[in-house]
């Protein structure tokens, strides 16, 4: 790694905590997993120590319904003899009653006085009370009766309350032990999210040095980050390929364009030094006008690649007819084709609808037949046709030329490359780089093929549904 890449991340790695996304990440995966064990802490307890209470609470509101019924039978009477046979049958004795009346003197049970603490009717208490000379601990509730009488039932919950606390504290010290996990958890989480985000930060800085070599390493295991590592490095490629592809552009230029230019500029040099007329003076600036010309057309057609590339031509989309725009071509070409000794053929039946601008999609036809004229023999045929295959316009120029070679095709259509076939042709390589550009812009591609002898270039476009 480079030193600028190795200050970069320890720029990053001195950074305010709050400002990492591991932290936030191992924080929220932390409480998550806290809110979840704080839930199945509560539901254990709601459903072990709750339940004891909720068992003599429902123990209680039994006892009170029968004597309710005892009272409502035989009166006060009836409501003391139901209370001292209850505790006579309570094997567990852990069952409390008191009957007072208005003056809170006990009428029946086993408490020898009203606790202080019960002040409101039909409220749970739980207290500490004298039973039999042992004090223990109750829990209890007071009825009142119609004629001022007060009743108190209640069970005795001493030896229920180590099991509670028991279980009270198991789930707390679970819970304890379920924060400190989810607490390692999280941070085992950021360590391993700044493992992955370091894998990528480590790449972005050496690209950003220049190193363009450098990808994302991939673990192997599948997963979300390897898929994202790949989709990086895929990227990555195709930067590459783009910045080769700069270099080579550069490279053409330069070597494409220096021969008209330093052609015109000896000319012109010669033309002032040795010039003995006017007319010789101008027949030298015409030649050295029509070598600027040649220039300034390859500089045009890089502008128009660019700007169909970029997709500023797709405001002028519209409705048109394939079948007819090819006729129109295939009419004016036959007379250049029967100049170079050739023969143009036309097949396109009609209609053949698409979306796209017109303009683009006949300069890239009129370059796919000035290549198969240049190219095609004296007494050659050039093919023209145009046909619907599915939901696709299929349109191909082919000829009886020297093709291009299976090796060369796949290059065939970067900017400024030229087979051996070509190179003492006129021509600056632009051509199939436009006509691919077109096709890409439209949603559709352009096939190079083997036509056997010469060359078949495929375009294909959406059709547009009627």
């Amino acid at each position: 790694m480079s030193i600028g890449a190795t200050t970069e991340l320890n720029r990053r790695a001195r950074s305010p905590l709050w400002r990492s996304a591991g932290l936030r990440l191992a924080v929220v995966y932390a409480a998550l997993f806290a809110l979840s064990a704080l839930a199945l802490v509560l539901f254990l307890w709601w459903a072990t120590a709750g339940l004891l209470d909720r068992q003599v609470e429902a123990a209680i509101r039994a006892d009170a319904q029968g004597l309710s019924e005892q009272w409502q039978g035989g009166g006060l009477p009836a409501l003391q003899s139901t209370i001292e046979d209850r505790l006579a049958e309570n094997v567990d004795d852990d069952a409390i009653y008191l009957l007072v009346n208005g003056s809170l003197q006990p009428l029946a049970g086993n408490l020898a006085h009203w606790p202080a603490l019960v002040t409101e009717p039909n409220q749970s208490y739980e207290l500490r009370i004298e039973r039999a000379g042992i004090v223990s601990m109750a829990r209890v509730r007071r009825f009142d009766l119609p004629d001022g009488d007060r009743l108190l039932i209640g069970r005795d919950v001493e030896q229920r309350r180590p099991l509670r606390t028991l279980l009270t504290s198991a789930l707390l010290w679970s819970l304890l032990l379920l924060l400190v996990l989810g607490t390692v958890g999280g941070l085992v989480m950021q360590r391993l999210f700044r493992r992955m985000i370091a894998n990528v930060s480590v790449t972005a800085v050496a690209i950003a040095q220049g190193d363009l070599s450098r990808r994302v390493r991939v673990s192997g295991l599948g997963d979300e980050f390897d898929r994202l590592a790949e989709v990086i490095n895929d990227m990555l490629d195709r930067i590459a390929r783009l910045m080769d592809g700069v270099r080579q552009v550069s490279n053409s230029i330069a070597h494409d364009l220096r021969t008209p230019i330093a052609r015109a500029r000896a000319r012109l040099e010669d033309a002032g030094m040795h010039a003995t007329g006017t007319a010789e003076l101008h027949a030298a600036v015409e030649r050295a006008v029509m070598d600027l010309d040649r220039v300034t057309a390859v500089f045009d057609a890089l502008l128009r690649i660019a700007e169909i590339e970029a997709g500023a031509r797709r405001s002028a989309f519209a409705k048109l007819d394939a079948a007819l725009l090819v006729a129109d071509l295939a009419e004016l070409y036959t007379a250049v084709a029967e100049e170079n000794g050739t023969t143009l053929a036309l097949a396109a039946p009609v209609p053949l609808p698409v979306n796209g601008d017109r303009e683009l999609i006949q300069q890239a036809l009129a370059n796919l037949l000035d290549n198969a004229i240049k190219f095609s023999p004296p007494g050659g045929m050039i093919r023209l046709t145009a046909t619907l295959q599915g939901d696709v316009v299929t349109i191909m120029v082919s000829d009886q030329g020297p093709g291009i070679p299976a090796a060369d095709r796949g290059r065939a259509t970067e900017r400024f490359f030229r087979g051996e076939a070509a190179r003492q042709t006129p021509g600056s390589g632009l051509g199939l780089a436009l006509v691919e550009a077109v096709a890409q812009l439209h949603g559709g591609s352009l096939r190079l093929e083997d036509a056997e002898p010469g060359l078949r270039a495929v375009l294909t476009l959406p059709c547009m549904p009627p």
